[in-house]
């Protein structure tokens, strides 16, 4: 499932894998012909953590003369609990390209330049991540200029002042998508306390108000910018000791104090939710659905079943797809899924409809497909091909440093522990038809579902304009 700004989950996701590749890969030793006999990450992990609480990773990979150097803060929109102040997470992937009194954000950029690296960041609810893919033999050279911007990074307020004005005007842009609108909603909607009410983004009448909160700006760095709560991940052409003695000659001296934010729990949903976006100009209705959905868990099997069960019903071998999209040509795309989170997020549904008169007709497709899944056994063969296709596509996937640092970035945010992948995986092997109904019953409750639609409501005769629209938009 596509989401609006957000980074998705680097788990498993469904990728087409032909049976060629998969021979290939056993025969080759990478995984083993029984998954219950590997493990499906094959990298070693070596693991230190300084005095001061700073986590270092490092995974030694063959990637000659290569190295990808990942900076991962676990926090994201989830930790802004003040009124006012959503969006500093993302604000800070902006900040923190500006430079410290050693490096200015012009010799930063030199030095990149110079070493020929690739760097960039982006932010979600859960994490912030900054990530560099550079030369082995500047591993020194990275880690000076990473840590010196995370331990001194300086800004004046009026630079402060113009990224804030630059934030509005990324939100501006994000706004003209109804995609992104209609996400924004979903949330507002389906969470009245927790903080994934708001997306990474934030509340627009917040960026609004960024400009003035340079003060509020420092104390969210010394706040959330702090050893304990990162982690340094190294992936490539590396020693694990020489990157450790490293990161203790760089990090050593950077003081703790890290204190995590109280996070409100969101009440039990007990009854739907709706709400419309009156489109300003022609577009084709869209539709999303949400439904709650339990935290990322590696212990159970709920978090491995819920991605099958979004293989079961919205791949592109799935019968629902191939009736709304092939045979009955009523959508231009459908898809659902789940996305890893820390707390309890959703499971979301969304489809762009090809006229408004099939909406209704498009939901009870989806509802009777829910319903045959809630009741109907699967095949255990069915299971056990989707259980392969995740799986070996998630190791295929794992072909470089970036791809692999970025993976066990995932499971450092949601676990803290990069092990989690092989758990997870665990947990896959267990899920079984039974599972698959149970949860799929748990999930798509009319009581937890939270609707948005969008659509252009075009001015229609004998009818007060003003009146008509605000009964569509519905807030």
């Amino acid at each position: 499932m596509p989401l609006p700004r957000e980074e998705k989950s680097v788990r498993p996701r469904p990728i087409q894998i032909a049976l060629m590749l998969v021979v290939a890969m056993i025969a080759a030793g990478l995984v083993s012909a029984d998954p219950a006999q590997d493990k499906v990450f094959p990298h070693l992990v070596h693991q230190t953590r300084l005095d001061n609480g700073l986590k270092v990773v490092v995974v030694p990979f063959d990637s000659p003369g290569t190295l990808a150097y990942f900076t991962v803060v676990r926090t994201g929109s989830r930790d802004e609990v003040e009124p006012g102040h959503s969006g500093f997470a993302h604000f800070f992937e902006h900040m923190m390209f500006r430079g410290t009194d050693k490096y200015s954000e012009d010799e930063y950029n030199e030095v990149l330049k110079r070493m020929g690296a690739d760097i960039n960041a982006f932010t979600s609810d859960d994490r912030t991540v900054y990530h560099m893919v550079g030369p082995a033999s500047e591993l020194e050279s990275i880690i000076d200029l990473e840590s010196d911007r995370f331990q001194n990074l300086r800004y004046s307020e009026d630079v402060f002042r113009r990224e804030a004005l630059a934030v509005l005007g990324e939100y501006n842009k994000n706004a003209s998508s109804p995609f992104r609108a209609m996400f924004e909603r979903l949330r507002q909607l389906a969470f009245e306390e927790h903080t994934y009410g708001h997306t990474t983004m934030g509340y627009v009448e917040d960026i609004k108000a960024m400009p003035g909160y340079y003060g509020y700006s420092l104390s969210f760095f010394e706040r959330f910018y702090r050893p304990e709560n990162i982690t340094v991940l190294v992936v490539g052409d590396v020693q694990p000791d020489s990157v450790a003695q490293l990161a203790e000659k760089y990090y050593g001296s950077w003081r703790p104090g890290y204190m995590p934010p109280v996070i409100p729990a969101e009440a039990q949903q007990i009854e739907p939710r709706a709400g419309h976006i009156n489109w300003p100009s022609p577009i084709s209705p869209f539709l999303m659905l949400g439904y709650r959905v339990p935290a990322f868990s590696d212990t159970t099997v709920d978090t491995a079943t819920l991605d099958i069960i979004a293989q079961l019903l919205f791949s592109e071998s799935a019968p629902l797809y191939r009736k709304l999209v092939v045979d009955e040509q009523w959508v231009d795309f459908i898809s659902g899924g789940y996305s890893d989170h820390r707390d309890p997020y959703l499971f979301t549904i969304t489809s762009r409809i090809k006229s408004d008169d099939l909406v209704l007709k498009v939901r009870q497709a989806i509802a009777e497909a829910v319903a045959d899944l809630s009741t109907e056994p699967i095949a255990v063969e069915r299971l056990e091909r989707i259980k392969s296709n995740l799986r070996y596509g998630f190791a295929l996937g794992l072909d470089s440093p970036g791809s692999v640092a970025r993976t066990l970035s995932n499971a450092l945010i949601m676990t803290g522990d990069p092990h989690s992948l092989n758990r997870v995986f665990g947990q896959y092997q267990k899920v079984n038809p039974e599972d698959v109904r149970r949860i799929t019953r748990e999930t798509f409750k009319p009581e937890t579902e939270t609707v948005v639609t969008l659509s252009h409501l075009e001015d229609r005769p004998g009818t007060d304009d003003a009146s008509e629209k605000s009964k569509a938009e519905v807030h």
